[in-house]
């Protein structure tokens, strides 16, 4: 174990694991109206409505892996694995609804007590996402989403319940999952759609980024009136990105494209707009709703950590012609020529784990905390039952020996780890069940079928092994 204070877990979201989806008065969200499939992308990227999907189209997060039936059997084999920390989300729409109720709906938040209360038992520090790619279908009716400054009030609203509802019993929130996702798919990360013929598409992510940032920082103030011993961190989907080559054209790509992917830790850390942001609203004509009211929340009420996912490292060309740009990865970019790839394409980089690590604490100066890491393959189960899973092990063997450095050789302080993800879900990307991440298999297909059951992997075991060393 890296100290004996040190989180070793694992992660999952609400609308990837628990299903249930019209249960004990839950109402719709955003990723209900996703669908598995060819119109996927189109809608996760704004650029297709969602109820142009195929009246046929199947919905993997409605059922998913029954997390919420589930929810003891998969908590005890978190103990067996020997964790002391799980990283989830609250269902926003399990506990409003619509999100416009002024009551909470009590049967979510007894849900929510019971699956903490269940981890606190077992020794598991629950580390909470507030909005996980997550936004009733009621907010997205009444304000277009995040589109509206109202969503700032529904958002306090939200989480003000969970704070003093579990006030005491979690330690450590997150206000949004991967916020920079709301640049490269608008529609999975907040909810909007973006008619292109009428609407200008980075003024409209420009803008509603900037509502979930205020939003944000007033969670945070609203946090430490209530409960002062928790923390409130921002999250960023991270990994640097590489000039291909040391052409000038390139480093100069791969600098911008860093510095728009870290433009809402800028905001969130440093609590003020970088000028370059600025500069680039007056060039493109964006003009954002900011008051100072606005700006001085920003600046007063920063984030307390910074929780991160790494996956792979991005890398920039200037002119891609003739270059493989098929990363598999929302961030996009090019393909690595040194770096191995998944079965999905992406760049498999651990050192990138270090670098990236290195470039967050250097920018900021705060506690980091990695909280998305894992490898998405197709699993192959033996007729004795068995998951021989050799390439996740290998994947994050070679990752946290990589974050192990950053911390002893590099000094970064870490809080800590919590994989993706300690069983398997719905792939957020693809909607496929076939893109494994689990240490535990969950027997169901991209069709929806199967019975449930879960399974231990091979990785199951090297991973207890490796944390209680």
């Amino acid at each position: 174990m890296v100290n004996n204070t040190f989180l070793w877990g694992g992660a999952s979201a609400a609308n990837q694991i628990e299903g249930a989806y019209v249960t004990d008065g839950r109402g719709l969200s955003n990723i209900d109206l996703l669908p598995h499939g060819e119109d996927r992308l189109a809608i996760a990227q704004g650029r297709m409505p969602y109820n142009q999907a195929k009246a046929d189209a199947f919905y993997p997060s409605h059922e998913s892996i029954d997390f919420y039936h589930h929810y003891e059997e998969d908590i005890a084999l978190m103990a067996e694995l020997g964790v002391n920390a799980y990283r989830f989300s609250i269902s926003w729409s399990r506990i409003f609804p619509t999100g416009l109720e002024d009551t909470p709906n009590e049967a979510g938040l007894a849900f929510y007590d019971r699956v903490i209360d269940l981890l606190l038992e077992n020794g598991i520090e629950p580390i909470v996402t507030i909005c996980h790619f997550d936004v009733p279908k009621g907010l997205m009716d009444a304000f277009e989403s995040w589109k509206n400054r109202q969503m700032i009030a529904m958002y306090e609203k939200y989480a003000v319940t969970l704070f003093e509802r579990y006030k005491g019993k979690v330690k450590y929130w997150i206000s949004f999952n991967e916020i920079n996702m709301i640049l490269h798919k608008p529609f999975t990360g907040a909810g909007l759609q973006i008619d292109e013929a009428t609407e200008n598409r980075q003024q409209v992510i420009y803008q509603a980024a900037h509502y979930e940032m205020v939003a944000s920082a007033l969670a945070t103030k609203r946090l430490r009136a209530i409960d002062p011993d928790a923390q409130l961190g921002s999250m960023l989907a991270a990994g640097d990105y590489y000039p291909y080559s040391a052409n000038p054209e390139d480093v100069l790509v791969a600098q911008r494209a860093n510095q728009e992917n870290f433009f809402f830790l800028d905001v969130q850390s440093r609590g003020a707009y970088p000028r370059w942001v600025l500069k680039d609203f007056e060039r493109q004509g964006i003009q954002i709703d900011m008051t100072e009211e606005d700006l001085a929340l920003l600046a007063e009420n920063t984030c307390d950590f910074i929780s991160f996912s790494y996956y792979a490292s991005r890398t920039s060309k200037a002119d891609t012609s003739g270059v493989d740009t098929n990363t598999g990865n929302a961030a996009g970019g090019v393909v690595n020529p040194y770096l191995k790839r998944s079965e999905w394409g992406w760049m498999i980089d651990p050192t990138g784990l270090r670098i990236v690590m290195n470039t967050i604490w250097d920018r900021y100066q705060k506690p980091l905390m990695l909280v998305e890491n894992g490898l998405g393959a197709k699993d192959t189960v033996t007729e004795d039952g068995k998951i021989h899973d050799d390439y996740r092990i290998s994947y994050l063997e070679a990752h946290l020996d990589m974050m192990k450095r950053a911390m002893e050789e590099d000094g970064i302080p870490l809080i800590g780890y919590t994989m993706w993800s300690i069983i398997d879900l719905v792939s957020s990307s693809s909607g496929e069940m076939s893109k494994r991440y689990g240490l535990i298999y969950v027997d169901r297909n991209d069709a929806g079928q199967g019975s449930l059951k879960r399974l231990k992997k091979d990785s199951f075991a090297w991973f207890k092994d490796y944390i209680s060393k």
